[in-house]
């Protein structure tokens, strides 16, 4: 096959697809222990709740490393920067797979968080540069749609290997799909000079601007809110709901599902209202954390709030993505860098405070919790973007 004549201009669809399915591959081995906390616990002789903060070590290493990592290879070739994190991710996995107890596991995962701090800074910028003019709302689109798919076919497709080789084979077969993703890679993307990466220097710059500062502030909130009933989902639906182990398997395909019309809706109705897409996404995400324990309680229900609940955190994380990106153009790497670490320092939150819930008042409450968090975000959600519309007022 050819080579695509847009490669030699810096504009390629083919460096985006493989940035989606980079996503895929990350975003499967940050969440695919949410499908395997019960297998992991009986390994290791843990709770589940309690190997579950497991995620709060990684998202909070990916929080603290994030910036750091971003302005250490600010000045890297983008693609020899990618094939030095793919390196990275394939060596932790395989760390991971063989961990013999907690400790070594956990140090396989930190491998993975700092690869995965440096490719989150860097990729939601490369998707839009790599994208032909007037496209950038597609490509943040399909990078959208490789997190889905994770959801809908990585995480289930990690329990179930999990429940039938062992849950060590799921991260070596990441490992594998990793090494597959680094010469795919290797052949698809052009050399990518860093461009508009930012630096230290910009940090003030970037927190002088209100409104980027609210929605730093509101992914905290939005994303805690989201873990702290997603981390458990599992026992979750287990415990109260009295469902299967397929039924589980099931609900989580369904929830990632939900995300790939999700990115469709992003694509098409986004750039026509960005602030009330951006509400809208928060509001429909906290109703369903609110409704999340009636809803358990019967399949058809749980179905339901489980396909607006996978939708609207799809929505809210490529809207919020491309408010950074419109607002601090001049340092998008960095940008893009702070909102990742606090998206993760939400991750950690969420999943701290889901474990405390679980094992002070229950796991059936860890939806009303989540909820009364998300609420208190939606409220700053909708005070930034009322105050941007009154100093922006071309913006509406």
């Amino acid at each position: 096959m050819a080579t695509p004549e847009p490669v030699c201009t810096g504009h390629s669809w083919w460096g985006v697809l493989v940035l989606a399915l980079s996503a895929f591959i990350f975003n499967t081995t940050e969440f695919v222990p949410v499908a395997l906390l019960s297998a992991i616990g009986e390994s290791l002789h843990m709770k589940p709740t309690d190997v579950g903060l497991m995620l709060t070590i990684y998202a909070w290493t990916v929080a603290v490393a994030s910036l750091p990592l971003m302005l250490l290879t600010r000045n890297v070739e983008r693609r020899k920067l990618l094939t030095g994190v793919f390196v990275l991710f394939v060596v932790s996995h395989v760390v991971t797979g063989m961990a013999w107890n907690f400790t070594v596991l956990m140090a396989g995962r930190i491998g993975i968080a700092f690869a995965h701090a440096i490719f989150w800074s860097i990729s939601v910028s490369l998707v839009v540069r790599l994208a032909p003019p007037g496209n950038r709302s597609r490509a943040l689109a399909m990078l959208g749609m490789g997190t889905s798919i994770a959801m809908v076919a990585g995480i289930p497709l990690g329990r179930v290997i999990g429940e039938t080789l062992g849950w060590r084979q799921t991260f070596l077969l990441i490992a594998g799909a990793a090494a597959v993703a680094l010469l795919v890679l290797r052949i698809a993307l052009p050399t990518l000079p860093s461009h508009q990466a930012g630096s230290f220097g910009s940090l003030p710059v970037l927190f002088r601007k209100p409104m980027l500062a609210s929605l730093y502030l509101l992914t905290i909130l939005v994303v805690s809110a989201h873990f702290t009933s997603y981390t458990y989902i599992e026992p979750f639906i287990q415990a109260v709901g009295h469902e299967s182990s397929r039924r589980i398997t099931y609900v989580l395909i369904l929830f990632g599902g939900a995300g790939i019309p999700a990115a469709v809706c992003f694509n098409r109705l986004y750039p026509k209202q960005p602030g009330q897409f951006l509400q809208a996404s928060v509001v429909a995400l906290c109703g369903c954390l609110f409704v999340l324990f009636p809803c358990v309680l019967n399949i058809v229900t749980l179905s339901l709030q489980t396909l607006v609940w996978g939708g609207a955190v799809v929505c809210f994380g490529l809207a919020m993505q491309a408010w950074v990106l419109k607002l601090a153009p001049e340092a998008a790497d960095l940008a893009v860098s702070i909102y990742s670490g606090l998206y993760n320092v939400g991750i950690g939150a969420g999943a701290l405070l889901g474990n405390h819930i679980a094992n002070g008042f229950g796991v059936s409450w860890v939806g009303t919790f989540g909820g009364v968090v998300g609420g208190l975000g939606a409220a700053i959600g909708w005070l930034a973007l009322r105050m941007y519309g009154r100093a922006h007022p071309s913006a509406r």
